[in-house]
């Protein structure tokens, strides 16, 4: 591979879940637009199959129904891919939830429904895929797992969203004990940290908080769809072959100010 193709991921297959809207969809977006067949899997069947109609235009994109929270639906995920491919070079664990309550009510099926899709549903997603991807690796293109954190993991948050900013550090160290498990494999894992995004999970913080939000952001913005597809095709190209076990925060500096 020359230098020009430093970034290709052209005839890769990967599968992105929670890839019907917001940072997922972004995601997925990016992959299809430069070349790769792209799986988006959702649990509700009408919006992941209206985001892959859509995305379909620009490439190929083939959307999937899956319900992540329990370690059964994620193995009938994997199965539905490994019906459909011989390997899976890439494997977006998008899927999430948030909960945002005050703590003298936050409640505990908060704590049970954030941790099981979060953290829980990432192990057992990864876990589901490994015989895939361990078919996608090659000498010097490993196959690649790329979670989705949070800087929400990484400082205190503005909102009272205890399960989620727990689970977003869970993420993230989950990231590291796999990737140091499955380098031997082939497979490299990373984590990308989001900051602010447009998106169903952050509307309310936006609408409340959102020139605070850009305010105090080094950059003085939002991120967009581009900051998010970029990282992604950089860990999911040559170009991010030899990286594993980072967490990268795409947040335009907010972590400095914390």
């Amino acid at each position: 591979m020359g230098m020009k193709d430093l970034f290709s991921v052209a005839g890769k297959v990967v599968l992105v879940t929670g890839g019907s809207r917001g940072i997922g969809e972004m995601i997925a977006q990016g992959f299809v637009e430069n070349g790769a067949r792209v799986y988006v899997a959702s649990r509700k069947t009408a919006d992941v199959e209206a985001t892959a109609a859509r995305l379909a235009k620009l490439g190929s994109c083939i959307p999937l129904t899956a319900d992540l929270g329990t370690e059964a639906g994620c193995r009938a995920l994997a199965a539905e891919v490994a019906k459909r491919e011989s390997k899976l070079d890439v494997l977006v664990n998008n899927a999430g939830a948030n909960w945002g309550a005050p703590l003298s009510e936050y409640p505990d099926d908060a704590w049970d429904k954030v941790l099981a899709l979060n953290v829980k549903g990432i192990f057992s997603m990864t876990r589901a895929c490994l015989p895939l991807l361990e078919k996608a690796q090659q000498p010097g293109d490993p196959a690649r797992v790329i979670n989705i954190g949070s800087i929400d993991g990484i400082h205190v948050p503005l909102m009272e969203t205890y399960a989620y900013s727990a689970s977003k550090a869970a993420v993230h160290m989950l990231t590291k004990t796999l990737a140091r498990r499955l380098a031997r494999q082939g497979v490299t894992v990373n984590a990308v940290a989001p900051g602010p995004f447009e998106s169903k999970m952050m509307a309310a913080t936006l609408q409340n908080f959102g020139d605070q939000i850009r305010e105090s952001c080094p950059l003085k913005r939002i991120g967009e769809p581009e900051d998010m597809a970029g990282v992604a095709i950089y860990l999911a190209s040559r170009a991010g072959a030899y990286v594993t076990g980072v967490v990268i925060p795409v947040d335009g500096g907010i972590l400095l100010e914390s």
